[in-house]
């Protein structure tokens, strides 16, 4: 693992923080933005929960983190403890120097810099998983993130972002998975059909969440569709599913809605779907 460039880990002896005008807190905070974090193949991971989860994934081999940003707390000190027995490179900083990497009101002082996955929908479908969540045009990375973390819980095997859909590794949208983007398959292609293309040939049955499909999640589990490997696609928080790909599908199920409420948002939406296919699919396996 290499420590060189413009990561490389302080001088011995080296012990005053880096202030926001640091290279190496100027070269990070770049990662804040999509195109900083596609030209560099990083992003930032922050927070207790998020960076734990990171140097779990980094020491399995599952992902690397190149850094660890943080400002002297000792709640901190577990995790740059963990950090530097697996020869990650540890930089304290500033208080500002921590808020310039932070996307949030309330900076937590702890961030990670970690390898961007270049996973396709192929690859991460490789091991052909029964529950798969797929993102068409989703525009909230708050949402997006939660449905990561959603899918993660109800023990989908991949996360799969298709067409103009939110960057998953949006700071915000990691915050959200609250781990989980560390935990399952995260893959992208801004190609629809492709993706759509990829659960096919998984092996995975395509069902569409409409707020105005015919057939409803009670009448399928009844019917024994859910318990089939399925891939859920999902829509827009505005528009739902264009037309043409609901073309594309084998089927559309809406969420029943037995009180007053209009409808259910997106990761609320997605949470009863994945929900009732995982409950389904486990039924069948017991």
């Amino acid at each position: 693992m290499t420590t060189e460039g413009p990561y490389a880990a302080p001088r011995p002896g080296t012990t005053t923080p880096l202030t926001e005008r640091s290279s190496r807190v100027a070269v990070a905070r770049k990662l804040t933005r999509r195109a900083g974090r596609e030209k560099d193949g990083a992003f930032l991971a922050e927070g207790a929960q998020a960076v734990g989860e990171a140097l779990t994934a980094h020491a399995d081999g599952v992902l690397r983190v190149r850094d660890v940003f943080a400002t002297e707390q000792s709640r901190h000190a577990e995790f740059l403890d963990r950090a530097r027995a697996e020869s990650v490179p540890v930089h304290l900083v500033t208080e500002r120097a921590a808020a310039s990497l932070s996307e949030t009101v309330t900076p937590q002082g702890l961030i990670a810099v970690c390898d961007l996955p270049d996973t396709t929908p192929s690859a991460a479908l490789a091991e052909r998983p029964k529950l798969v969540a797929v993102l068409v045009g989703v525009a909230d990375p708050g949402n997006a993130g939660t449905v990561v973390r959603v899918a993660d819980a109800a023990g989908a095997g991949a996360v799969l972002f298709a067409g103009d859909t939110v960057d998953a590794y949006n700071g915000k949208a990691v915050r959200a998975s609250t781990g989980s983007l560390f935990h399952l398959p995260v893959a992208r292609d801004r190609d629809v059909s492709a993706v759509l293309s990829a659960c096919r040939a998984a092996g995975l049955r395509l069902v569409g969440a409409d707020g105005y499909a015919t057939g409803d999640l009670d009448t399928a589990d009844r019917d024994g569709e859910l318990a089939e490997p399925t891939a859920w696609v999902f829509g827009s928080e505005a528009h739902g599913l264009p037309d043409e790909v609901k073309s594309d599908l084998d089927a559309t199920l809406r969420v029943p809605l037995y009180g007053r409420a209009e409808s259910l948002n997106l990761a609320t939406a997605a949470a009863v779907c994945l929900y009732a296919s995982a409950r389904a699919q486990h039924r069948q396996d017991a």
